[in-house]
């Protein structure tokens, strides 16, 4: 009896969701009383997040109100972008202490360090208090960063059902546990919680959201243009001249050239050479894998032939991405 082959998937949006992947991830417990304020500086190519687990608190980021976040509520900043966040009645308050200078940089705030992955702070006035979940991430796979590009500077989850709150409490403390005293796959366990919360959290986004407008996530959220993306993100090596794409799409030439434009912002071929380019880049800066593999992975016959359109692209060559990624390293040790 033969295997049975699995069908692909008919979820396009679904399956390039399936790829996120969160690496690095740091959590703080935060035990604030008020007053407090307390600054987040920029993580680049990363995400934060704040859980609050009792209390609330004000989210403040540049050019934006202040938002009130309240016990049970996400956060997410999928940008990384540096922010401040503030306890007490008076929501201007932070505004007024982040304009000044004079909200508590976090770096300057004395944590127990609990392990590699958990940290406990307590800070603040002495007045009410506030229990909070902070954390910074960053995606490990190219499908991570293209989504990021089409969020929001701030996802605010503010209306989960009781029983996805039950669930996101009981998670962040089974977090919390094995971050305490880590055991065998404790690693793996925290962090694929940590990939199911924030991706609950994009996924609510994009439900509450509609219609996004041109991009990537509307791309994909369409059967034809969507079913194309699919395909080539799953064998991006592979030849992908207009005649198969307009054959996978089941549209002619000119309408699916018109129609990927108008969803995406750029031709098809465009998407195709900057996606492969990307991911090149991201072999080169993580992998040991020779030129010639990455070359071949990307499409091209030839290592001379790809190191021409990644020097177009990035206007840097691949061996100078590559020596950069190791010295980079050596630095920081």
């Amino acid at each position: 009896m033969s295997e049975r082959e699995i069908p692909p998937s008919h979820d396009p949006l679904g399956e390039v969701l399936q790829l996120l992947k969160l690496s690095g991830t740091l959590y703080c417990r935060s035990h604030l009383t008020a007053p407090w304020s307390v600054e987040f500086p920029p993580f680049e190519h990363s995400l934060m997040f704040h859980i609050v687990a009792a209390g609330q608190c004000w989210l403040h980021v540049d050019g934006q109100p202040a938002r009130l976040l309240k016990e049970g509520h996400l956060a997410l900043l999928p940008h990384g972008q540096g922010h401040c966040i503030s306890g007490g009645a008076d929501p201007l308050a932070g505004e007024r202490e982040k304009g000044q200078g004079c909200c508590q940089g976090l770096f300057d705030i004395p944590v127990e360090k609990v392990s590699e992955r958990l940290e406990v702070m307590h800070f603040g006035g002495g007045g009410e208090a506030s229990s909070l979940i902070c954390g910074v991430a960053r995606f490990d796979h190219l499908t991570g960063l293209e989504l990021t590009r089409c969020l929001p500077l701030v996802i605010h989850i503010d209306q989960l059902a009781e029983e996805e709150q039950q669930w996101l409490h009981s998670s962040m403390r089974f977090i919390e546990r094995e971050a305490a005293n880590p055991g065998p796959g404790s690693e793996t366990l925290i962090t694929h919680l940590a990939d199911i919360m924030i991706l609950q959290a994009i996924r609510h986004w994009i439900k509450q959201s509609g219609d996004t407008g041109p991009g990537w996530l509307t791309a994909l959220r369409d059967r034809q243009i969507g079913r194309l993306l699919a395909a080539f993100h799953r064998h991006p090596e592979q030849d992908w001249p207009m005649s198969r794409m307009c054959s996978v799409a089941n549209m002619s030439r000119s309408v699916f050239a018109q129609k990927f434009t108008s969803l995406m912002g750029e031709p098809a071929g465009r998407y195709i050479i900057r996606w492969r380019m990307m991911a090149a880049r991201e072999m080169l800066q993580n992998s040991n894998r020779a030129l010639a593999d990455i070359a071949q992975q990307s499409g091209y016959a030839s290592e001379a032939a790809f190191s021409r359109a990644f020097k177009r692209e990035f206007n840097r060559s691949p061996g100078s991405v590559r020596s950069e990624s190791r010295i980079m390293p050596q630095l920081s040790a």
